[in-house]
Formats: structure tokens, C-alpha cells, sequence
């Protein structure tokens, strides 16, 4: 049994095909999924679609691509939406130095907002976090001494620093196809190390395919590859990692009701 913490049903490369897409899923033991949200002037869109199928749940946030366009979102506004029965998580919120997409400024105030809606709501807060490991180590350490909250990393890019920060205020860490790639070694050292309570796996899809189908549009089927890499690394079955994976899952999306 395995579980797609982070994907994006919305995109038209999934949406265009969402009954065979959840076919495939369920042929490989793939349980259930949540679809992340972008922008929150969207959050009807995921909303829909957690509504439309059992095993669906949604999140509420602003990418941090996004972050400039969405500055009008304030605290209040996610945890108010994020009420809605089949909303278990705050974001996907963070930074992202790697594309730049938006300014840093806005993306330290989104990411601020988003952290606070976590705190206010228990709710987990999907982090993304690229090429800023420094200055999402200092907010969440920052942030944390005002009040913790619980959060993901999710797909890991990062070393071994981030990741020990991280782990110290409660976070976990979820892997993507990424930890398929050949080069990347110093996300499969993380996946060895990161304590058995503290990781979920993902798709990210429609990104970033793992191995062997690196290259092509990635669905939430595609995780059970994800998943095999990461229990070879950690030297486990995959029945083991999906044991652990779902019950880390049920613990931090608590509002899910998996057990």
C-alpha cells in the first residue's frame, strides 16, 4: 500500500485522463493521493476533483512561482479555506532561488503566511524548497521558537544540512523520482539516514518521472518506483517502506483519517 503525498490532478496532462490515471494508480496499490495547490484562487479547482473521488485529498496554498501574484492572500484566507472536509494540508508554499520565478521578498512573505495558517490550524505545510537551503533552514528554525508547526520537505533536493535541521524541529521529508536519478547521490545518502518515522514518498507529478520512465508526463502510478529506490537504499522490502510510508503519511496528514 502506498500513497501519492504530492501531486497535481489539476494539470491537464493528468486531468485530461484523471479516470485512467486513477485506474493505473490503484492497479499498482497506490491507495490514495493529494492533489497540491498552486494558487489559491484555484483551491475550487482541487477541491472538485478531492470531492470527486474518496481516496483524493487537496491542499490550500501559493507556489512560490506564484508568490508575487497571490501577495492579496492573507493568513486568515487558508485557514479558512482549508476547513473544507477533504483540505488536510497548507501549501505548497517556500522558496525557490533556482528559477527565481518571483521575487524573494514576496516568497519569504508567502512562505510566512503559510507557516502561520499551519500553526493556527495543525495542519501540515507542504514546503518546496530549491536552491534556498540556507534561508529555509533560518526561517524554519525562526519560526519554530514562536510556535511549532508541523511540515514536509517535499521533494527533497537538498543535503544532508537542511535535512538535519529539518528533522530537529519535528519535519519530515518526502522523495520524489528524483532519488531515481543516477546523479543524485546526495539526495539517496538522505534517504538512507532520514529516521523510519519521519518520510513519505511522492510523484510530484506531472514532473519529473522517475526512473525508467524519466523523460516522460509522471502520474501517481509512477511512485511504486520511487518507492522501490528508496527501500533498496535503506536496505527494507517495499512492503516494509509502504507499512512505514502510510503510517507516516496518517500521523502528519492526520486529518486524512488513514490509520
Amino acid at each position: 500500500m502506498l500513497i501519492d503525498s504530492h501531486c497535481h490532478l489539476d494539470f491537464e496532462a493528468l486531468s485530461a485522463d484523471i479516470d485512467g490515471v486513477m485506474a493505473r494508480a490503484a492497479a499498482v496499490g497506490v491507495t490514495g493521493m493529494v492533489t497540491i495547490s498552486t494558487r489559491v484562487d484555484n483551491f475550487s479547482t482541487y477541491a472538485d476533483i478531492a470531492e470527486r473521488f474518496p481516496n483524493v485529498w487537496c491542499s490550500v496554498g501559493t507556489h512560490p512561482h506564484n508568490a508575487d501574484q497571490e501577495l492579496h492572500i492573507q493568513t486568515d484566507d487558508l485557514v479558512r479555506l482549508s476547513a473544507h472536509p477533504r483540505c488536510i494540508a497548507i501549501g505548497e508554499a517556500g522558496l525557490d532561488y533556482f528559477y527565481d520565478n518571483a521575487p524573494r521578498e514576496a516568497q519569504a512573505t508567502g512562505l510566512r503566511r503559510h507557516i502561520a495558517a499551519s500553526r493556527i490550524t495543525g495542519l501540515p505545510l507542504v514546503i518546496h524548497s530549491r536552491a534556498a537551503d540556507e534561508d529555509m533552514a533560518n526561517i524554519l528554525e525562526e519560526e519554530s521558537r514562536a510556535g511549532a508547526f508541523p511540515f514536509v520537505l517535499h521533494c527533497f533536493t537538498a543535503g544532508r544540512n537542511l535535512a538535519e535541521r529539518s528533522l530537529a524541529l519535528g519535519g519530515y521529508i518526502s522523495f520524489s523520482g528524483i532519488v531515481t536519478f543516477k546523479n543524485a547521490q546526495e539526495i539517496q545518502e538522505v534517504a538512507k539516514f532520514v529516521p523510519a518515522d519521519r518520510y513519505i514518498v511522492e510523484t510530484d507529478s506531472p514532473y519529473l518521472a522517475p526512473i525508467p520512465h524519466r523523460g516522460q508526463s509522471n502520474e501517481p502510478s509512477f511512485v511504486r518506483h520511487t518507492a522501490e529506490k528508496v527501500a533498496e537504499l535503506r536496505g527494507i522490502s517495499l512492503e516494509q517502506l509502504g507499512a512505514e510510508t502510510t503510517t507516516n503519511f496518517g500521523r502528519l496528514f492526520s486529518k486524512s483519517g488513514v490509520i
